[in-house]
């Protein structure tokens, strides 16, 4: 699933390829992506005519700007946006079309069909869902250590949990929270409201640093992340626990495991992030 860093390169690439287009028409061809309005022809006739004014991103959902309507999407598993000449063959996995009136295109693949669209009125989008039940992004002024420690002390959930908990801190996933915690040396299992504040200040430094860094690399390609223009990510090259079970630590050379965490495969290196209890 594309990540913040991810998604933020899909927007950035994007912002160059389809800003200041006019919509001419859309096509949707797989109506359960679409969940506002719950017609898709509805949708379809209620993005004719708009703008797209500005891209923005909040958590793992892009924002298109237009004149009057805010749509709100997420990729979810394999979804992607990618802006192409009108003549060209659709791909199979097609399944919304956004034509504009310079004969380009607009076009949402998606293999899995796992992806939303929620269009709304401008300035609504953030007042309703999903945008309203995200936290703050890791890098947000909002995302402060008074914040992060509080939210932590309501919870006995374990840290990995809180970490993808999307209404605490927005666009973590698995692989930056592995990665965030194994540079914070704190164990995915360690019971949230157990950390003290010098290790929440600590993980919430690691947040910052590898989410800023991967989008710097522009997103991690583990198996099929594409940004709009067709590339691939580099950040893969800089993981230094996701994906590297038995492998030493770069670290310490204890070889790296990999666990079950809340239901996730879950990268650590046992010597540098012991599972111990402080108070």
């Amino acid at each position: 699933m594309p990540e913040l860093p991810e998604v933020e390169t899909v927007r950035k690439t994007l912002k160059h390829l389809a800003l200041g287009k006019e919509i001419e028409k859309v096509s949707v061809f797989w109506g359960n992506i679409i969940k506002q309005p719950q017609d898709p022809k509805e949708f379809e006739q209620l993005l004719v005519g708009q703008t797209i004014q500005d891209i923005d991103r909040k958590g793992k959902f892009l924002i298109f700007h237009m004149d009057d309507i805010a749509l709100v999407s997420h990729l979810r598993m394999e979804g992607k946006f990618g802006v192409y000449e009108g003549a060209t063959e659709k791909p199979k996995h097609t399944h919304v079309i956004f034509h504009f009136t310079d004969g380009t295109e607009l076009r949402y693949n998606d293999v899995r069909k796992f992806g939303t669209m929620h269009a709304f009125p401008k300035g609504m989008e953030l007042e309703n869902k999903p945008l309203i039940q995200l936290g703050p992004d890791p890098f947000n002024e909002a995302f402060t250590v008074d914040y992060f420690y509080k939210r932590l002390k309501k919870t006995s959930r374990n840290i990995k949990a809180v970490l993808l908990d999307q209404s605490i801190v927005a666009g973590l996933g698995n692989i930056y929270v592995d990665e965030a915690l194994f540079r914070a040396g704190i164990h995915p299992e360690r019971i949230a409201n157990t950390l003290i504040k010098a290790e929440v200040e600590k993980l919430r430094e690691a947040s910052i640093f590898i989410i800023l860094e991967a989008i710097d690399q522009g997103g991690t390609t583990i198996r099929s992340y594409l940004n709009s223009q067709g590339e691939i990510g580099m950040f893969q090259q800089k993981l230094r626990v996701y994906g590297k079970q038995d492998t030493e630590c770069v670290q310490c050379g204890t070889p790296i495991k990999k666990l079950k965490v809340s239901g996730r495969g879950t990268h650590i290196c046992p010597k540098c992030q012991p599972l111990h209890t402080t108070r």
